[in-house]
């Protein structure tokens, strides 16, 4: 069976586009890297895209229609038949959303719809959460908006700060974003009323405490079976 044709829009590092690039690497992965995009000339995932022989190019971006048009063509021509957004740090064009619907995927490092935006681990920091994450969803024409596929949670810790925090999320994004892809490619994701369904999917068991020292998890007690 094909592989399907994968494509990454980036405009930094390119830390999650590696991580898919090694995902893919595994004979049995049902995704292939097949293009990498980017608006900055400069992004360092372009060299990550250049030493795993991806092809790859930037793409001036002069206003959101002229890089969604040059975007567009170059995925239609490369038989690209999923989009993968990895740091791509620009809005997108509302035609180009619609286009690519249901087939175009972001990855966001918060809970969502907590925290959308820019700074989502320190808005995250500045709210107090006791937990924090990252999110893979489709992607809607409102920013950081529509229906999620995957989610990871991480303990936020004292003494964090932004980038403490953003490293711990970061890890987490690297093993929820190959996982959200290989998804797709199996046919196993379904869209119904703004909400993804997997099919075979097994929720995770236990409670998850934070803080969890021997005085706060008395203090729980068990856990009642109703509501309340």
């Amino acid at each position: 069976m094909a592989r399907l044709k994968v494509a990454v829009l980036i405009s930094g590092r390119g830390s999650n586009l590696q991580a898919l690039i090694d995902a893919a690497a595994a004979p049995n992965y049902p995704a292939e890297i097949s293009l990498v995009l980017s608006n900055n000339p400069e992004a360092q995932g372009l060299a990550r895209a250049a030493a795993a022989g991806i092809p790859h190019r930037a793409i001036a971006h002069p206003s959101r229609e002229a890089f969604a048009e040059a975007a567009d063509a170059a995925l239609r021509e490369a038989g690209i038949g999923f989009v993968a957004l990895a740091g791509y740090m620009r809005l997108l064009d509302s035609a180009f959303v619609a286009a690519w619907r249901d087939r175009l995927v972001n990855i966001h490092p918060s809970l969502l719809p907590a925290f959308p935006g820019l700074h989502a681990q320190r808005q995250a920091l500045e709210a107090g959460v006791r937990f924090a994450g990252c999110t893979v969803h489709f992607v809607r024409d409102a920013v950081d908006t529509g229906p999620i596929i995957a989610q990871a949670v991480v303990p936020v810790l004292a003494g964090d700060d932004e980038a403490a925090l953003a490293d711990r999320i970061l890890m987490a994004e690297h093993r929820i974003y190959p996982l959200s892809v290989r998804l797709y490619a199996e046919g196993r994701l379904a869209i119904a009323g703004g909400r993804v369904a997997i099919a075979g999917a097994v929720a995770p068991g236990g409670l998850l405490l934070n803080p969890t020292n021997s005085e706060a998890a008395a203090s729980v007690g068990p856990l009642a079976s109703g509501g309340g």
